[in-house]
């Protein structure tokens, strides 16, 4: 039975060679300019070192991620705008914070519940570059249904660093009972398991990054948070995993809301 992994990526080792060419995130494309404003490259400083999650612009002033990403941060310092995480970008905006809020259910161990937002001292100016992502959920996702991940996380298991570009992949939901025959009973409602055509999903770096839908008209609907990968590694067959976002909406309100 595979290991639920984490995977998040040590920015000392992963920025080793960030600008090499990459086709995939693993496997998929390379992202144009504005198709995801809503994306969030996420530098989370903790006591043991910088480590790189992904996030998602819900409104001007939070962003959704994981709870593992933001679980005793000290910092975080937040690229929105661009598409590349290193080189000349006028569009890209770089913010600084430190307040957070960590789902209090949080279980690290199953990885239950595991989403958390961070907020920014003040709201983030809107561009043709940066926005919030269309919509939240209103219903729970289905099986079998098409969905895109997104990140800048390794582009394969050889490959130790971060893409320097946004990728994004198209991949399919399975069911929870198909997910638990690899994964065991640690596989819950509130998860949802994805995988795509030759192995593509995510990897270690794309935490916390989104899994939407497309809605019409380059709009995307939020579904899923990307919380863990298998112990076989990104490119194997398993299935990677996300939190549900639908499940957490009245607890997204209220934190945000108030």
């Amino acid at each position: 039975m595979s290991r639920l992994v984490t995977s998040l990526c040590l920015i000392s080792v992963c920025l080793a060679s960030a600008k090499k060419p990459t086709s995939r995130i693993v496997g998929g494309n390379e992202a144009f300019a504005r198709q995801f404003p809503f994306a969030a490259a996420i530098y989370v400083r903790k006591d043991d070192g910088t480590y790189f999650c992904g996030g998602t612009l819900i409104n001007n002033q939070w962003v959704l991620t994981s709870a593992h990403c933001v679980q005793n941060a000290v910092s975080f310092t937040i690229q929105l705008g661009s598409n590349t995480l290193q080189g000349n970008d006028t569009n890209r905006i770089v913010l600084s914070t430190n307040e957070y809020v960590l789902n209090p259910d949080f279980n690290p161990e199953t990885l239950q519940n595991d989403i958390g937002l961070v907020k920014f001292r003040m709201p983030v100016e809107y561009t043709d570059y940066v926005t919030q992502i269309y919509a939240m959920p209103t219903f729970s996702l289905q099986n079998g249904a098409t969905a895109v991940a997104i990140g800048w996380g390794q582009t394969s298991d050889e490959e130790s660093s971060l893409s320097n570009e946004l990728r994004y992949a198209d991949l399919t939901t399975v069911s929870n009972a198909e997910c638990q025959q690899i994964y065991g009973n640690q596989i819950t409602n509130n998860m949802v398991c994805v995988s795509g055509n030759y192995n593509e999903g995510t990897c270690i770096g794309d935490m916390g990054s989104p899994l939407v839908q497309h809605v019409g008209r380059g709009f995307y609907l939020h579904v899923g948070v990307a919380s863990f990968i298998s112990g076989n590694g990104c490119e194997s067959t398993d299935p990677s995993g996300y939190t549900r976002t639908f499940s957490y909406m009245d607890w997204i309100k209220n934190v945000t809301t108030t």
